[in-house]
């Protein structure tokens, strides 16, 4: 398989802008047989390489904390057909059991994540962008609806992240390649007709693709 036989996509947008949930949709129109969806959560370094704030908080929304080496060595696999399996990354919650994740070649392979355009040499690899956005007041709202009901944190420490981590990334590791996308899909509601529009793309691609 060369690489030009795999489309490769990145998905960018920022938290809670609606990634998990479009690529939801995306995996029940397509099985992982035709697009391979990889998490850019499950790259994260360890704890004692995360980068610290001045009050000694853990900043996790920030690239550093992302291992984009490992990230291209795993994309090249896929692109040469080869099986890729890694350990679930359970964001520090003690009460998850990390699974062994495994991605298999297919049509097209997806990354998605906040920093997947950051790395300029992995960015450099992708055949198609999309970026997902949401307005601030939205993307607040849901981030705070999450993290208090699914990672145990309360309402202090999400405010205290979105201020001091969350916005100044957005600005700038983000933000500034929204004009770079091919495609960005507007989601403060409702994000079903650009999900259409997703998905004929991705089914030309699977059509022309000469991986069966």
């Amino acid at each position: 398989m060369k690489k030009s036989d795999v489309f490769l996509v990145g998905l960018a947008g920022g938290s809670a802008s609606g990634k998990t949930t479009f690529i939801r949709k995306l995996s029940e129109e397509f099985g992982s047989d035709k697009v391979c969806v990889i998490s850019q959560d499950h790259y994260y370094k360890g704890l004692s390489e995360q980068l610290i704030d001045e009050n000694g908080i853990v900043n996790f929304d920030h690239p550093t904390g992302i291992d984009f080496n490992r990230i291209r060595k795993d994309l090249r696999k896929l692109l040469k057909g080869q099986t890729v399996r890694i350990v679930e990354y359970t964001f520090n919650n003690p009460d998850i059991f990390p699974k062994e994740l495994v991605y298999n070649p297919a049509p097209i392979v997806l990354l998605e994540g906040l920093f997947v355009f950051a790395d300029k040499s992995l960015n450099n690899m992708y055949d198609y962008r999309l970026y997902i956005d949401a307005d601030d007041d939205v993307t607040l709202k849901r981030r705070i609806a999450r993290d208090t009901g699914e990672r145990g944190m309360t309402e202090k420490e999400v405010m205290y992240q979105w201020d001091n981590h969350v916005k100044p990334a957005y600005k700038a590791f983000l933000k500034p390649y929204k004009s770079n996308a091919d495609y960005v899909i507007k989601n403060n509601t409702d994000f079903q007709e650009c999900l259409i529009k997703v998905i004929t793309k991705f089914n030309e691609v699977i059509a022309s693709s000469n991986i069966k």
